[in-house]
């Protein structure tokens, strides 16, 4: 079983591929702060904390210390971080699966290695400058969070496979698939699962102009780690918060009443 929380209940916070832009983290946890509700609800991290931004070092900092604040957290692995996972041996698979082959030159990993400092390529040596927590966090991630109303899962679901068998398949986390497609496919978040899903799934994976609100799906990752603002989504309410300033009127968006209570954001 993974270390972190896999069934979770409540209200939801989810939040979109990360990947190293820690500021724009910094920002989204400073207006999570002001939601009266916040230490009632869960915060979930759609995967890809790592890669391509300019500090993935800070935003594994930036998570464990939240995990350690405010203690309903939790994380879904991203196809990053099972590629650095599998090239660094953090986990272990078959010499089939290559790992580094791909991970090294298509995944903007020099960034990774560079927020460690660590010259690029020396797999050891990263392995080595990860702080024991980082490691075991990388390494235990589950490929699915699961809530009555909602799965988490990186890339979605395929709607031509029954939603159990998937689901089954996620909880084992099989490490000798090369290319698990829950956290690559980059079709699901448009498709949707099947008519049997009984839930929706949230993702990330896929880069969008904005969060989407599909049919039973919802896709969260509005900047790739590239360009853009990173988005959260409160669950049940589909209300969209953003890294950047507050958009004139018509942008739906919680009230944002500040509280006089110590709690895991003042630490921000």
């Amino acid at each position: 079983m993974p270390s972190v929380p896999t069934k979770i209940e409540g209200p939801v916070v989810v939040i979109g591929d990360v990947h190293g832009q820690t500021s724009k983290l910094q920002q989204i946890v400073k207006k999570l702060a002001a939601l009266p509700d916040i230490n009632q609800r869960w915060i979930v991290f759609i995967g890809d904390l790592v890669d391509r931004g300019p500090d993935s070092k800070g935003t594994i900092d930036a998570y464990c210390q939240l995990a350690d604040q405010h203690r309903k957290v939790t994380c879904v692995c991203g196809n990053h971080e099972l590629a650095m996972a599998g090239s660094i041996g953090l986990i272990n698979v078959p010499d089939f699966v290559d790992w580094p082959s791909r991970w090294l030159p298509h995944y903007d990993s020099d960034k990774t290695f560079a927020s460690y400092g660590v010259p690029f390529g020396e797999l050891d040596a990263l392995r080595e400058a990860l702080p024991e927590r980082h490691a075991q966090l990388i390494s235990d991630l589950p490929w699915s969070v699961e809530h009555a109303q909602y799965l988490f899962v990186h890339a979605g679901l395929d709607n031509n496979l029954p939603f159990e068998m998937q689901v089954n398949i996620l909880r084992q986390r099989d490490y000798s698939l090369a290319h698990p497609a829950w956290l690559y496919d980059k079709q699901f978040v448009h498709t949707g699962p099947g008519t049997d899903c009984p839930v929706t799934v949230v993702v990330g994976h896929v880069p969008l102009p904005q969060v989407h609100f599909g049919d039973r799906v919802i896709g969260t990752d509005t900047t790739g780690g590239v360009q853009g603002e990173l988005s959260c989504v409160l669950l049940p309410e589909n209300v969209v918060i953003t890294s950047g300033d507050d958009p004139p009127g018509g942008f739906q968006r919680p009230q944002l009443v500040p509280t006089k209570r110590k709690a895991w954001w003042q630490a921000w």
